[in-house]
């Protein structure tokens, strides 16, 4: 039997009622085309294959590798590597029909989930829908709006690309090994109507990554860089970074690059 490993972050999810929740979110049909991030023992794998025509598999554990080519499933096309390094663009436009819907799913390691999320903003472009487990601090920070305590960098830069919604809760007890804290399951949709272009999603990523460098001082300070382009308001130069809008920062993202 499979141990699970620390340095991968490896809880396993054994509640049949949440794997039957977040497989009906995901809500496969034999012409999707999905990859899942880090099966483990194949909680979702199983249901989701009994759904689809074609499953893709993303493992860095190579003793899973070597379980799930050994389990020689059906549709099943188990692919060894790194997440963090994994060309989704590329696997998304392999998609093998232009119906079909492309979707992104799996139990991510806490230890990567921010730098992997962030990585496949790069893809977004060509993914209709993400379906993740993950840590709930995190999911939280995710999807909190403008004003609320956990809003912050994370939540500007996804909420700007993308439409999220917290769809399940998950308690410790749900997998084995239990993990210390609770775990969500978020939906993320690439939205319709984003405009930047690569230079100002950099933009977008200096000023949001500047204005909350201090959490607790004003954006008088925190933004004083680019005081002369951004002619912020009198309110605006006494707000903190968690009080200002992901449209606003978007817009002042526009300006920069003006």
């Amino acid at each position: 039997m499979h141990r699970a490993r620390k340095r991968f972050g490896q809880n396993f999810l054994q509640d049949s009622g949440v794997i039957y929740s977040i497989v009906a979110a995901i809500n496969p049909n034999p012409e999707m085309h999905v990859i899942e991030i880090g099966p483990g023992l194949g909680a979702l794998t199983r249901p989701l294959l009994s759904g689809l025509k074609q499953l893709d598999l993303l493992e860095i554990d190579r003793d899973l590798v070597a379980y799930w080519n050994h389990e020689n499933l059906q549709g099943l096309n188990v692919i060894e590597g790194d997440a963090l390094q994994f060309d989704f663009l590329e696997w998304a436009k392999s998609k093998p029909s232009t119906g079909s819907l492309c979707k992104v799913v799996g139990n991510l390691p806490y230890n990567i989930s921010s730098p992997l999320l962030f990585h496949l903003v790069s893809a977004a472009d060509a993914i209709d829908e993400q379906v993740f487990m993950l840590q709930a601090e995190v999911v939280e920070r995710m999807v909190s709006q403008a004003g609320g305590s956990e809003f912050s960098r994370l939540s500007v830069m996804l909420q700007a690309r993308y439409d999220m919604e917290l769809i399940l809760e998950v308690p410790p007890e749900a997998f084995d090994p239990q993990p210390k804290v609770n775990s969500a399951v978020v939906r993320m949709i690439p939205r319709k109507d984003f405009s930047l272009n690569e230079s100002q999603w950099r933009a977008l990523e200096r000023v949001v990554a500047a204005a909350f460098s201090q959490r607790r001082k004003m954006l008088r300070t925190n933004l004083a860089a680019y005081a002369d382009r951004l002619f912020l308001t009198e309110s605006e130069l006494k707000a903190r970074a968690q009080d200002i809008s992901v449209e606003r920062y978007i817009e002042w993202a526009k300006t920069l690059v003006e």
